[in-house]
């Protein structure tokens, strides 16, 4: 069901790891921002905003991981945009023929038959250093950055007061940082924070990619705590975040085991040869 978070701005959360689908209307229809992950709850969507007179003229993809570049054919055929970078990375994974296979081996068994991939990953790439999504809205600014994937990128809605930030700033989630691409991900990701924080001064809701919305007065609490994490990682500390230790939410003390991977990459890649 959707869920109002700011004038004009709505939420679609999905079962799957608390996914967060964001709705924004436009004069003419609405902007749809990383669309969700199972089929029935794509259609669900589609039926909320047909219901209230709501056509999809746009979608947008935060960064190219599966979760976020899936669609449904309910949702019509509107133009689907990511960044550069986003684009070109979707390209480079999903232009062989095997690749949809690929991606189906990493979604969780149970729900693999209601992921529908038919549409998975047809964007089309802003221009490189594209600041806004082109569309008949309000202005949303694009704030592209490396950390988590490559073209990963934050949105402002700075007349709604709404930050979508992707897959960072999550209540549940970690910073989990791109050990496979990244030259330098810790600092790539302390960048990203930085970025944030300077959009971050008139933003009273933040939605993350995963987890629960947040007011403003968590927007700088979250923004502290990813970069503690992130620090402390980068200093070979144990870390002290909610998100790990044992207050974790329930159903999510897996995400100890991210962590614990990341500690593990972090030290290999520090004992490389140059």
């Amino acid at each position: 069901m959707l869920r109002q978070v700011a004038e004009g701005v709505h939420v679609h959360e999905s079962a799957f790891c608390r996914s967060n689908a964001v709705v924004v209307q436009g004069r003419d229809g609405v902007l749809l921002i990383d669309a969700g992950v199972q089929d029935h709850e794509m259609v669900c969507l589609a039926n909320d905003l047909s219901e209230s007179g709501w056509a999809v003229v746009a979608g947008f993809s935060t960064h190219p991981h599966w979760d976020h570049l899936l669609w449904h054919t309910a949702l019509g055929p509107a133009p689907r945009y990511g960044t550069a970078g986003c684009a070109a990375m979707v390209r480079a994974r999903l232009s062989d023929a095997g690749a949809k296979a690929r991606v189906a081996a990493l979604i969780p068994q149970d729900i693999v038959e209601q992921v529908p991939l038919e549409l998975l990953g047809r964007i089309a790439g802003l221009p490189a250093g594209a600041e806004q999504i082109p569309w008949d809205g309000p202005q949303i600014r694009i704030i592209e950055h490396q950390a988590h994937a490559a073209g990963h990128a934050a949105l402002l809605i700075e007349e709604r007061g709404v930050l979508v930030a992707g897959d960072m700033l999550s209540d549940v989630l970690v910073p989990m940082l791109d050990l496979m691409g990244g030259a330098d991900p810790i600092e790539d990701y302390l960048d990203a924070v930085r970025l944030l924080e300077g959009a971050a001064g008139g933003v009273d809701v933040l939605v993350p990619g995963h987890g629960s919305v947040g007011g403003a007065d968590q927007v700088r609490a979250r923004i502290e705590r990813d970069r503690a994490y992130v620090l402390a990682l980068r200093e070979g500390r144990d870390v002290d975040d909610p998100r790990v230790g044992p207050s974790a939410e329930p159903g999510w003390e897996w995400v100890r085991s991210v962590h614990d991977g990341q500690v593990q990459r972090l030290a290999q890649r520090d004992v490389q040869p140059n």
